[in-house]
């Protein structure tokens, strides 16, 4: 199993859940992951739950802000990219034509956070590690995998991303016509942005590795979730399915 000690600027490095049930939440990501917690407590006197597989930190399960849980909002993935200068990117990020939604804010010793936002919408984290670098694991089952942006305006957060992190990028033509953009790093691939179906507001896609995706889509839907893509009838390395969690987060899983 691959350890990941270090995210270089660019890479997409962490993803969390907030969702207004925890304990429900982490009971349902146990069942489809074999997550393990570890419970700690947030400045209001709640606790969010650090998910594991075995000794290796792969994801937090935070609840909702009470703003988030009056408005009765659905749970949500959130993706974190990984910065050498948060604060910098903050301020580079406006005059790139975005917005700049929270911070840069020190969180302890753990690191910086951020929220920019790309021209089109699709809130983003952005992570300068201090003690915390990231998920420990990467494209291993129950570990963080890929990130993709569904944007109205993808040609824009293209170029918007470029220019605060440098990427390299890949158009992959659609039959629909359109393009499949990818943002490399060092030469990889690291996330990709695709149009949004209209009508459709802009957000992350978060995909989480799974061993055999068929199985893990069944063991969902037997903890409550629903399916919202179907995997293939004989999922290979690289087969995708969707998946909605029952506090409403979406995620989507890779086979690996």
């Amino acid at each position: 199993m691959t350890t990941r000690k270090h995210y270089a600027n660019g890479e997409p490095c962490w993803a969390d859940l907030q969702t207004r049930d925890v304990p429900a939440a982490k009971d349902f990501y146990r069942a489809l992951f074999g997550w393990r917690y570890e419970d700690l407590p947030t400045p209001d006197g709640r606790s969010y739950a650090q998910a594991f597989v075995a000794d290796d930190l792969v994801a937090v399960i935070a609840p909702q802000n009470p703003m988030q849980q009056a408005a009765g909002t659905h749970g949500q993935w959130n993706i974190y990219i990984a910065a050498t200068d948060a604060e910098e990117l903050a301020e580079d990020s406006v005059h790139a034509g975005g917005k700049l939604e929270f911070g840069p804010e020190a969180v302890a010793d753990t690191g910086t956070l951020a929220f920019i936002e790309p021209p089109g919408g699709g809130t983003t984290g952005i992570w300068q590690a201090g003690t915390h670098r990231g998920s420990h694991l990467f494209n291993e089952p129950g570990a963080l995998a890929w990130a993709e942006l569904l944007t109205p305006e993808p040609q824009a957060a293209v170029g918007f991303f470029q220019q605060l992190f440098g990427y390299q990028v890949t158009e992959y033509p659609q039959d629909d016509g359109a393009n499949y953009s990818t943002l490399l790093v060092n030469g990889d691939e690291v996330a990709g942005i695709v149009p949004a179906d209209a009508g459709e507001d802009a957000s992350w896609q978060v995909y989480f590795a799974v061993a055999d995706v068929r199985k893990a889509v069944e063991a969902a839907v037997a903890a409550g979730g629903g399916v919202i893509v179907e995997p293939e009838e004989k999922p290979e390395s690289g087969s995708l399915a969707t998946i909605q969690d029952p506090q409403g987060g979406v995620l989507s899983l890779i086979q690996v």
